[in-house]
């Protein structure tokens, strides 16, 4: 066995395998989080793990699946190499990944084939990954006996599939669902809303159902000007499919009934945009039906029912104007992974700074701004603020103070 074969640590037999399951430039609905233990510079003592194997494996959350918190957890359709799929529905399978690298007692492989094998009472398909040199027929036997796929990385990082399993169906767990939102066209991972009112979304439905070019609708009817930014946004919300063609959800449907119930026709209903061009007033007193309406939409976006009852909880907790820092202090202690994911960016600097290698938050590093994302406490604030939700709009992150920004109901119960 070569020296190099027998250098490969865990870190670096994740960032192998990640690469192989989750290319970087994969499709927009595949998302996946690295357990925050591979976050740190060190990984055994004296053993410190090069800063290109740490970028890799970010963005770094702790995700309970089963009794523990696999390496890797994350949601994407794999090829049929790896994965032996019989369809259980029209989401990605989720996948849990242990892996086992070289350490002074070697390579456990057996108990990440157990580990593995726990976390698929709660996964769709799981996998040992490990220095391929090291894998023996004992552990692919067991492997496949309990439905643990194998993967072997050799010493120049190419993973090969030794046991391939097959996809099962499973419940997931609020902890998973964190994962799963990511993932799909609402989560906030390397997307954003890109505009603040929801006006903007509304408008984009109505324009494509209208006659003529979408664009040229727009901007005739003065919606908006950014149609990049209103049509990823109207996906975002759910208003619409945006695959090689646009197609409207059922939601999206609803705007168009409601439309054309109020005002005969979509380009009628159109005209009325015209009169709220730049306005900063909120939006359901402007056009308190279309804020309304607009309020429906919001409501459904997965994120805003969520914020709303734990802040409805603070209220009753006495806790009537929490600042941003204290939202997502008390928002982590019930729905941890969640709440990573919807609140803090990304890139391995910024996770490395908020959570500990445990997955516990470092309380003084919410309060830079800085460390948030953009589309939740920006652009999704200001529009829960214009549909009548919270009392204060949203703020760009480099003009944020977390101690200050208050997230409070407006009508609390």
């Amino acid at each position: 066995m070569s020296s190099a074969a027998r250098s490969l640590s865990e870190p670096q037999v994740l960032a192998h395998t990640k690469r192989r399951l989750f290319p970087d430039d994969d499709e927009s609905t595949a998302y996946a989080v690295t357990d925050t233990q591979f976050s740190q510079e060190e990984w055994l003592p004296g053993q410190s793990v090069e800063q290109s194997v740490r970028d890799h494996l970010a963005p770094f959350n702790h995700v309970q699946i089963g009794s523990g918190y696999p390496d890797l957890v994350g949601v994407r359709n794999l090829e049929s190499d790896l994965l032996a799929v019989e369809r259980l529905g029209d989401e990605p399978p989720l996948i849990a990944i242990e892996a086992k690298g070289y350490t002074s007692g070697g390579v456990d492989t057996q108990l990440g084939i157990v580990q593995a094998y726990d976390r698929l009472h709660e996964a769709n398909a799981v996998y040992l990954a490990a220095p391929e040199a090291v894998i023996s027929k004992t552990d692919r036997t067991l492997a496949r006996e309990l439905n643990v796929g194998v993967l072997g990385v050799d010493s120049a990082g190419d993973v090969h599939v030794l046991e391939i399993p097959r996809v099962v169906g499973n419940r997931t767990t609020s902890e998973a669902k964190a994962v799963r939102f990511q993932a799909s066209s609402q989560g906030v991972a390397n997307k954003s809303f890109g505009l603040n009112h929801p006006k903007n979304y509304l408008g984009y439905p109505l324009a494509h159902y209208a006659d003529g070019d979408t664009e040229t609708v727009l901007s005739e009817y003065k919606v908006v000007n950014a149609v990049t930014d209103a049509r990823r946004g109207a996906a975002f919300l759910g208003l619409i499919e945006d695959g090689l063609t646009v197609e409207l959800t059922s939601l999206g449907e609803e705007v168009v009934r409601f439309a054309k119930s109020r005002c005969g026709d979509v380009e009628t209903a159109l005209e009325e945009f015209e009169d709220w061009f730049r306005s900063r007033k909120r939006f359901v007193e402007l056009a308190p039906e279309w804020g309304y309406l607009a309020r429906r939409v919001v409501f459904d976006y997965e994120a805003t029912e969520l914020l709303v009852r734990e802040l409805q909880h603070m209220h009753e907790d006495g806790i009537e104007e929490p600042s941003l820092v204290d939202l997502v202090a008390y928002l982590h202690t019930l729905h941890p992974s969640f709440t990573v994911e919807l609140f803090v960016r990304g890139d391995e600097n910024v996770r490395s700074r908020v959570l500990t290698a445990d997955g516990e938050l470092r309380r003084p590093a919410l309060e830079d701004g800085n460390i948030y994302h953009a589309p939740t406490v920006f652009q999704l604030k200001a529009m829960l603020y214009h549909t009548g939700i919270l009392t204060e709009r949203g703020k760009e992150p480099n003009k944020l103070d977390p101690t200050e920004d208050v997230w409070a109901l407006r009508q609390p119960v």
